[in-house]
């Protein structure tokens, strides 16, 4: 049979499609908000809309400059919610214009606290485009500002229209097109989730200088049929191609579900739940503000649907049996890029990294919040299911601390194919040596992580000699 090529002609779809269940975590609608259409007394009114450009390659599908006095409900909805809905968040997601406003060109989502029986209570705003401006693939553009404070959880992303086609979340997918955390606004996340067992793809900005909470920045995503890229201010950041959906031990859905369906946009301030953790004494609510100034939707005349999902290549190990590039420190590499070592910072961390004498040097200024702070990675580890491995290196620190050393999966809901394992270091070299079975299901991407962050010391630390290999079987364990 011959394989002719398959066009899709892509127009809004406005439709009525009602979900039949809803995110992982919501509750079962039985919650009755509160509910204040009144416009907001201190709205400025604008008098002339801003156009939005044009793109080359894309026609111009939707967009809300946000220049009225009110949110235009005929591209968007209320989405209220009660507390603890999804993420363990504390939010009460509110229809009240204190919550939800447009002020001076720009969508204001606020978080309120308010203290209720002695206990804090926290309102906030989220909006979407469900029902009213759902499309199959485009590029979404949004231009923004992130509130600063801890437990503040500002997003931009979306979801299917119709979230059971292919299963509930995270079978159905969804497409984080920015996340910030207000502990740590100089960092921003674009992350796209899928699959089952739950898998992601992730990619990090971290800013040299200013902040996400400084200034507007834009963020787009490209999503396409088979391939979907992420951007801020015109950088692309991160490419996915790979992605998958199906029940654990099935077949999976043909390639490209679960993103071959329309998905709607949202944007929303969450305060608290399991990733940002909660408020403290340090968050001022006087500025939990989360300013959009433009949502903007492109898309192409045609999408070809004739797509493949790309075969996985895995690293070869050298000529030793090692999967670890630049093992023996040799090179002095750029530890900022993606390739080989990579050093990170996160959630307050501060420090530095250098090669020298064959040696990683990690500085840490600031210990951060959490074990990755202070973080240095290797990606692309070949693991197969089945096969052993050993982990060697030698490690100490200018005085007696200790760190973690795990294998993690990015692209595999961040589970452990070898497990957070705390070390004692002295000022002496010692050689750690670790061994385990790969049991999950093959990965070309593990991930090589020392975490050094948050653990009672900022000590310096030197690591030499690293190696990840492939053995015939495990050392027998002494009883």
């Amino acid at each position: 049979m011959k394989n002719f090529k398959r066009v899709i002609s892509v127009v809004s779809v406005m439709t009525l499609l009602t979900s039949v269940a809803t995110f992982a975590g919501c509750n079962n609608g039985s919650y009755q908000p509160d509910i204040d259409l009144v416009p907001n007394p201190d709205v400025e009114e604008v008098v002339e809309a801003t156009p939005a450009p044009e793109l080359e390659g894309y026609n111009l599908l939707w967009h809300d400059e946000f220049d009225g006095t009110e949110l235009d409900f005929n591209t968007w909805s209320y989405d209220p919610h009660a507390p603890g809905w999804t993420n363990n968040e504390l939010q009460e997601y509110t229809q009240k214009t204190d919550n939800v406003f447009v002020k001076d060109g720009n969508l204001v989502l606020k978080a309120i606290k308010k203290n209720i029986d002695g206990q804090n209570y926290y309102t906030s705003g989220k909006v979407k485009t469900k029902d009213k401006e759902d499309f199959m693939y485009g590029k979404v553009v949004a231009r923004a500002k992130v509130p600063e404070g801890q437990g503040l959880w500002p997003a931009i992303w979306m979801m299917p229209t119709e979230e059971m086609k292919y299963g509930q979340w995270p079978k159905c997918g969804e497409i984080d097109i920015m996340e910030v955390l207000g502990s740590d606004v100089k960092t921003a996340y674009g992350t796209v989730h899928y699959g089952e067992p739950h898998a992601e793809q992730q990619g990090v900005v971290t800013l040299e200088s200013g902040s996400f909470a400084d200034s507007f920045h834009e963020y787009s995503v490209e999503w396409e049929p088979g391939e979907m890229r992420w951007y801020i201010d015109d950088n692309l950041y991160l490419t996915v191609n790979d992605w998958f959906t199906g029940e654990v031990g099935a077949d999976e859905k043909p390639y490209p579900a679960p993103f071959d369906q329309t998905f709607y946009v949202q944007l929303n301030l969450a305060v608290g739940g399991t990733w940002p953790g909660n408020p403290d004494e340090t968050t001022n609510f006087d500025n939990a503000e989360f300013l959009i100034d433009y949502v903007r939707v492109y898309q192409k005349d045609e999408y070809d649907t004739n797509v493949k999902k790309p075969e996985k290549v895995f690293l070869e190990a050298d000529e030793t049996g090692n999967f670890i590039r630049n093992c023996d420190f040799s090179v002095a590499e750029n530890l900022d890029d993606d390739e080989d070592w990579k050093f990170l910072l996160f959630e307050g961390g501060e420090g530095s990294a250098e090669i020298k004498d064959n040696t990683m040097i990690i500085y840490t200024d600031a210990m951060g919040t959490v074990d990755y702070s202070v973080q240095l990675v290797q990606p692309d580890l070949p693991m197969i299911k089945g096969k052993n491995y050993r982990i060697t290196f030698d490690c100490w620190a200018e005085e007696d601390r200790n760190l973690i050393v795990c294998i993690s999966a990015p692209n595999a809901g961040w589970i452990r194919y070898f497990p957070d394992t705390l070390f004692d270091v002295t000022t002496e070299p010692q050689t750690f040596v670790y061994e385990f079975t790969m049991t999950e299901k093959n990965d070309n991407n593990g991930r090589l992580e020392f975490n050094m962050g948050n653990k009672g010391s900022d000590a310096t630390i030197y690591i030499q000699n690293v190696r990840v290999e492939e053995i015939e079987e495990l050392t027998p364990v002494e009883e």
